[in-house]
């Protein structure tokens, strides 16, 4: 695995050549079997984040575990744990905390300042959010403070939000411009099958290109403690990729785990290296930030012309579907099924019914007659 090349842009006081790393570990990793907060794991983990730093690099935290820091505290532990949304996000309100002092306390006696930094989707969907997120995070780290950052599970609604902390890290790591992502799980990295159903799974030391078989064979969900799992690491370094970020999926219990990651230590994980073609930010947004409210299917002819950069006309749209108003993400499906881009639709699902399959000039004034704009559409890279 080679090196990583050093940073050649400035981010808020970033120095030529020093560089910036984000961090992510998940729950199943930061807890035990019984799913309490393992402090030896978080004391292991600090102390490789502040080597990192004390090596000449800034780095970023983005953890997992604010439900599972607040389910002791409210004898919710084990089979009581609840499974209704609102009251895990109650749950959350009093684990983040619970896991922030953790933090704190670990870093403050490793002479490090920690600041929590809480996202939502939104974040990096509306411009104004997105810039103010990345000069409160640049200003952490020009101060010297580790950013510690979570999904604001509070009040998040459930429309808009991850669910798990991986894609939000790979939009972090676009957000500050980070030289590496480092995604720490309970794995060795990507494996060329599902453990849990074949023994003699190998490490895939680097990936280059994604294709759907990869992912499949990466399984689903990880454990009942974490919402994330292998697909899930693929989709955020998939994100980072297309941010022209490379990440490495490792295993947080390797010794010095981040350390080597930042080396490019051959083996540490599987590398993923970053596209030669990235997305800007905005089509970042649309494409990865949020969920989509509906889903447009079009013909062939306008799938052909999305791709050569066009807008989505009515004239080309098969069928609408879904609950959206104008300016909600909407996914675009080919006449097959398949998913090749996503976008911000100009009108509401109501509005759109009726001009679905007609020419600008049989449509009455005032009509849809523009569905995406170009500007507002990502064709999708290969999945």
């Amino acid at each position: 695995m080679p090196p990583m090349s050093e940073a050649s842009t400035f981010v808020g006081g970033r120095a030529a050549g020093e560089r910036t790393i984000v961090a992510k570990i998940g729950t199943s990793s930061i807890t035990d079997e019984a799913g309490v907060i393992d402090r030896d794991v978080i004391e292991k983990f600090c102390g490789e984040v502040t080597a990192l730093r004390r090596s000449g690099n800034r780095v970023l935290v983005v953890t997992s575990g604010a439900i599972a820091a607040g389910l002791p505290e409210l004898n919710l532990g084990g089979d009581r744990r609840p499974s209704n949304i609102r009251t895990l996000q109650a749950v959350a309100t009093v684990g983040q905390s619970a896991l922030m002092g953790i933090y704190r306390e670990v870093f403050a006696g490793l002479g490090v300042v920690a600041g929590q930094v809480l996202l939502v989707p939104l974040d990096f969907v509306i411009r104004s959010q997105y810039v103010h997120a990345a000069d409160t995070l640049c200003k952490l780290l020009d101060l010297g403070v580790v950013p510690i950052v979570n999904e604001n599970d509070a009040v998040a609604d459930d429309e808009i939000r991850w669910g798990d902390n991986d894609r939000m890290a790979a939009l972090v790591a676009n957000l500050v411009q980070a030289d590496l992502l480092v995604l720490l799980t309970d794995t060795a990295g990507v494996l060329s099958d599902d453990p849990r159903r074949n023994a003699e799974a190998s490490l895939i030391e680097e990936i280059a290109e994604f294709d759907q078989l990869l992912i499949s064979r990466a399984g689903g969900a990880g454990t009942r403690r974490g919402s994330g799992g292998m697909a899930s690491k693929l989709t955020a370094a998939r994100v980072a990729s297309l941010s022209g970020v490379p990440t490495v999926i490792a295993d947080a219990r390797r010794p010095d785990v981040l350390a080597d990651a930042a080396a490019g230590v051959s083996g540490v994980g599987t590398l993923v290296r970053a596209c030669a073609v990235r997305l800007p930010a905005r089509k970042l947004w649309i494409g990865f930030a949020v969920g989509s409210q509906g889903t447009i299917v079009v013909d062939s002819g306008a799938r052909a012309a999305l791709e050569s950069g066009k807008s989505l006309l009515a004239i080309g749209v098969r069928s609408v579907d879904g609950d959206f108003d104008a300016g909600s993400p909407v996914e675009v499906q080919d006449p097959d099924g398949a998913v090749f881009a996503k976008g911000l639709a100009r009108h509401s699902v109501d509005d759109l019914r009726g001009a679905v399959g007609r020419r600008r000039e049989d449509l009455p004034p005032g009509a849809p007659h523009v569905v995406i704009h170009a500007n507002d559409l990502v064709v999708l890279p290969p999945a």
